[in-house]
Order: structure tokens, then C-alpha cells, then sequence
């Protein structure tokens, strides 16, 4: 099922689909950037998906339509290669809750963290 709206909210950085009926589903950018579907994060295969840290802040700026199956997703990290297909956004939605579970276990499992990196010349102590 295509959504009827697509909203982005630049403030809690979250991607709003609509359905008919009303129906709102919302999607952390967050999400949707360590789930691109792109090749650059999926690989070609499970054995080479690339687990993507420090994204928490990561926000969306451009959505444009991919016919009539898709959307391209452009993050201000610079990421904008992966087409997100309506039956992948809507599954994304639908099942938000196990997709964190196994990217926060993921980061868990790897020492990482979902907060980015500061460059070293970046830094300042605080006084």
C-alpha cells in the first residue's frame, strides 16, 4: 500500500507516511539511515552489510520520488543512495520496534555507539 502523505519533521527528525484512512506511521531518520537499503550499507549480501554508528543526530535533507514504488532518502551525513521501496518503509514501520532492538544489540555487540565521533582538532575541555 503507497502512503497518501509523506512529512518530514525537521525538528524531531522523523519521517511521517500517511495511508489512507489516516493512517500515520513515523520514522526516526535515524532508523531509516542505518537501514538504507543501499548497497553502500547492505552490501551485496547479509555477510556484508556495514553496521553504521554514530547516527544519531543524522537528520533527512531531500525526499524525492523514485516513480511510483519509492522514494530517495538524502541525510545530511551525505548518504543519499539508497531507494526506500513503500513495502520497506511500511515493514520498517510496522515492525520499528525489532529493527532498534537489533541495531542497538549490533552496536552493543561491536562496542560502538549510536552518538558520533568528535575529530580530535574538535575537542575542547570544558574549564
Amino acid at each position: 500500500m503507497n502512503p497518501t502523505g509523506i512529512t518530514y519533521h525537521k525538528t524531531a527528525k522523523t519521517l511521517e507516511l500517511t495511508y489512507p484512512g489516516n493512517v500515520a506511521m513515523t520514522l526516526p531518520a535515524e532508523l531509516l539511515r542505518v537501514y538504507s537499503p543501499s548497497a553502500e550499507v547492505r552490501g551485496h549480501s547479509e555477510s556484508e552489510r556495514v553496521l553504521q554508528t554514530g547516527k544519531k543526530h543524522v537528520g533527512i535533507t531531500a525526499i524525492e520520488p523514485v516513480g511510483n514504488y519509492a522514494v530517495r532518502i538524502a541525510f545530511d551525513d551525505g548518504h543519499d543512495t539508497g531507494i526506500y521501496s513503500w513495502a520497506f518503509l511500511r515493514d520498517l514501520a510496522q515492525n520499528q520496534e525489532s529493527f532498534w532492538q537489533r541495531y542497538l544489540s549490533e552496536l552493543e555487540e561491536k562496542n560502538a555507539s549510536r552518538l558520533p565521533s568528535i575529530p580530535v582538532g574538535q575537542w575542547a575541555p570544558r574549564r
